[in-house]
């Protein structure tokens, strides 16, 4: 009974402090709605936090009901009191008035609602630097697409320059060779003014009438039958030299091949360019003369021009009157001789008929294929070079033409201009070789005079360039697989590394080249690098 009783004394104490509080309350209904709310939360949570601590201090044991209920009443005020951040301070500061919330407490709640207006003021400040620097970032792209296309406009005009100084180094090269070009027309000009000046005179001399005059003039005609004969012997001989000496180039490869020239052999050949070089000059002096004696003539000419200049090759001396020389020779040979009067005529050169030779241009194969093989030795323009080709591929189409190439051993001729430098004339000169390469009775010949060293190495330059369009790769391969029937030019394939080269094409080369890839297989076939069983079916 005595425990009973206690229970209904603490709960009577219990409904006491719970209607002291209600009562209390009363006094916050002035306040606003939002404020008298906020009390009546905070205060009911500090109720129920008193009701329970005095059934902890009485040390009562609850019923069970009010046990839960006390449990849900502490999470209601975690989840109302501390989430909510104690309602903004204003329940917190009117239970404080009243004395319901322990100063620690308020003093807490205050200290909460100052960090909670500095939180929203630093939110404040990271929200303007956040759109500050939005704006940077904006303004920094902007930056960067201005600076990339600065950089792209900056680069074209560094390629544009690249590109005008270079042109610019053409040009001026250009201007030179003009200039040197200008400066020998010139002198020609004068010494033609100066030869025109002395023929002037000298008519002037013959046109008065002395009779010693008419006593020269028929002692002249009397002489012509004299001057044709010394022509014609004249012509004989350097038939003759051109071919018991000239021509004779063959064996002196072989010897540079060898690497072991005698002294001697050596002597003789220095001694055969110096007379050359001396006779060349004249020789090209001759050609203005060639008008006026027999066509016939003509081929002993050229033949010894010929191969004087061949001589020459081997010179390691190139002096600048050679060059105008050679220069000069190439565009008469090119364009012809045209002549007015007969030098051997005592008449007024207005009273006889003009005459030309035409070399390049002529009718006569012999005479039109040594003034082709000329051409290519002497002239540097393109467009001359371009038809020289043209009118040997025509000519190689003939048997006559091809003998007429072994005769004059023209493969280093057309050798000298089979360079990736050249490339509008690669094709034109392949195409002479390949006329060679036709089955006729001209191809074992034409394959033994390929057969050497330089020969080779040209074709070991051509193939490790890049820049080597695939016709011209097809017209070189042909060529290469008909010297590849040689048993003796192995060791010139193996020698330049050809074998390796071909096998690296055979393995890279678009299959679509059905006839490069034909010859590729063709070549290492017969260079015993590939078994017949090897190929595959095109």
């Amino acid at each position: 009974m005595c425990h009973v009783r206690k229970e209904l004394s603490n709960l009577k104490l219990l409904l006491f402090c719970t209607s002291s509080i209600d009562d209390e309350k009363d006094s916050f209904c002035d306040s606003s709605g939002l404020e008298v709310e906020e009390n009546n939360v905070i205060c009911s949570e500090t109720d129920e936090i008193q009701n329970t601590a005095l059934y902890m201090g009485t040390g009562l044991t609850l019923p069970s009901h009010l046990t839960t209920n006390n449990e849900e009443n502490r999470d209601q005020i975690i989840n109302h009191g501390l989430l909510k951040k104690v309602l903004r301070g204003t329940g917190a500061q009117a239970c404080n008035r009243q004395g319901l919330i322990p100063p620690y407490i308020s003093q807490i709640y205050d200290e909460l609602f100052i960090i909670h207006q500095k939180l929203q003021q630093h939110e404040a400040e990271v929200k303007q630097l956040t759109e500050a620097l939005r704006e940077l970032t904006k303004e920094n792209r902007r930056l960067k697409s201005s600076f990339d296309s600065l950089k792209e406009v900056n680069d074209s005009l560094r390629k544009q320059l690249s590109d005008v100084t270079e042109l610019n180094k053409k040009l001026e090269g250009q201007a030179r060779n003009v200039q040197a070009r200008l400066a020998n027309l010139q002198r020609k000009h004068e010494f033609s003014m100066v030869r025109k000046s002395n023929d002037l005179c000298q008519v002037m001399k013959e046109s008065k009438p002395v009779k010693q005059e008419k006593v020269t003039a028929t002692s002249k005609t009397a002489m012509l039958p004299l001057n044709s004969q010394v022509y014609e012997l004249l012509t004989y001989l350097m038939d003759w030299i051109s071919d018991q000496h000239l021509s004779k180039m063959k064996a002196q490869e072989e010897r540079e091949d060898s690497h072991k020239p005698m002294v001697t052999q050596s002597s003789k050949t220095t001694c055969t360019q110096e007379k050359c070089m001396k006779l060349l000059p004249i020789a090209t002096e001759q050609l203005q003369w060639m008008p006026y004696v027999n066509p016939k003539l003509h081929v002993p000419v050229l033949k010894f021009i010929y191969w004087s200049i061949r001589q020459l090759d081997t010179s390691d001396i190139q002096h600048a009157t050679m060059r105008s020389t050679m220069r000069r020779l190439g565009e008469d040979i090119f364009k012809g001789i045209v002549c007015k009067g007969n030098p051997h005529s005592s008449e007024q050169s207005t009273e006889s008929k003009s005459k030309s030779t035409a070399f390049f241009k002529s009718f006569c194969m012999p005479l039109r294929f040594l003034s082709t093989l000329i051409v290519l030795k002497t002239v540097k323009q393109v467009d001359y070079l371009a038809q020289a080709f043209e009118s040997l591929r025509a000519d190689l189409k003939t048997d006559e033409g091809k003998a007429l190439f072994l005769e004059y051993q023209c493969v280093p001729v057309v050798l000298s201009h089979l360079k990736v430098s050249s490339a509008s004339l690669l094709s034109s000169a392949l195409d002479g070789l390949l006329q060679m390469t036709m089955e006729s009775g001209s191809l074992q010949p034409f394959l033994e005079a390929c057969s050497n060293e330089s020969f080779f190495r040209t074709c070991s330059v051509l193939l490790r360039s890049s820049k080597l369009d695939v016709a011209v790769l097809e017209k070189l391969c042909v060529i290469l697989q008909k010297l590849s029937r040689i048993k003796s030019n192995k060791k010139m394939f193996a020698l330049f590394g050809l074998h390796q080269m071909f096998q690296e094409l055979r393995r890279t080369i678009d299959p679509n080249h059905t006839f490069l890839c034909i010859n590729l297989n063709s070549i290492l076939l017969n260079l015993e690098l590939l078994r017949s069983t090897c190929l595959a079916p095109v």
